[in-house]
């Protein structure tokens, strides 16, 4: 899932998943959970690692990746030179010549997954190390059906104990050695899923409520409520213009 925009402030939140944050033109400030505030051009965070960043109205990108597509180590790759920020790489530069792009054609929607896929097998096979075999076969079936064109009404993820089964591994070792592998709970990656079929459905013209309850939000509060959880900024404001 890629956003390149201007943005303001996001306020401390984590992700499910591993993150690259990259100015489109300069500098942007960025601290993890206790941290100072630093200036840098890029920042690879790793799933579940709390941040928070102040672009200043100005543009950025920020490209998710789920963990059975790439690691934070492959998109490492991307920047220049970093330090380690309590669970983030911050860098005084990066690779964003093809998001960039991205973000100055008006008509990149049409060849933004191929070249989002280019990037990300460009930083695979320059990166070392795989999550678990058998939590990626769990991964790959946790959203049934999700990329086909016509989508189900209900988005949720499945149980952890059909997930478990997926891997071939007892609930309780499952649960462990996910954590482990991803860097978060299976439960906090189930509700990162909903949220993702929720921002889905509304880049495919719904409206938040319809967004909501295509993933299994209770309701649109509840469905706003984690948006903020998750992005750490409110969803009327993050989604009003997604293409």
């Amino acid at each position: 899932m890629l956003f390149a925009g201007c943005l303001q402030r996001n306020a401390l939140h984590s992700h499910s998943a591993p993150v690259l944050i990259a100015g489109l033109y300069e500098n942007f400030r960025f601290r993890t959970g206790g941290s100072d505030w630093a200036s840098c051009r890029a920042a690879v965070v790793r799933a579940g690692t709390a941040y928070e960043f102040d672009a200043g109205g100005r543009p950025l990108a920020v490209l998710y990746v789920e963990p059975n597509v790439a690691s934070a180590e492959a998109l490492a790759t991307l920047v220049g030179q970093s330090r380690e920020e309590g669970g983030a790489l911050v860098a005084k530069s990066c690779d964003i010549a093809t998001i960039r792009a991205l973000y100055e054609d008006p008509d990149s929607p049409r060849w933004a997954d191929d070249a989002t896929a280019d990037l990300v097998k460009f930083s695979n096979a320059r990166a070392c190390g795989v999550v678990d075999a058998r939590v990626r076969r769990a991964l790959d079936v946790i959203v049934i059906d999700e990329g086909r064109e016509e989508r189900t009404v209900d988005q949720r993820p499945m149980p952890v104990t059909f997930a478990a089964r997926a891997a071939g591994l007892s609930t309780s070792r499952f649960q462990h050695l996910f954590k482990q592998e991803v860097g978060v709970s299976y439960s906090r990656y189930a509700a990162w899923v909903r949220m993702r079929a929720a921002v889905s459905e509304v880049v495919d013209g719904g409206n938040l409520t319809s967004a909501a309850h295509a993933a299994g939000f209770y309701d649109q509060p509840h469905f706003a409520r984690e948006f903020r959880r998750i992005f750490g900024a409110p969803a009327s404001r993050s989604l009003a213009n997604v293409r």
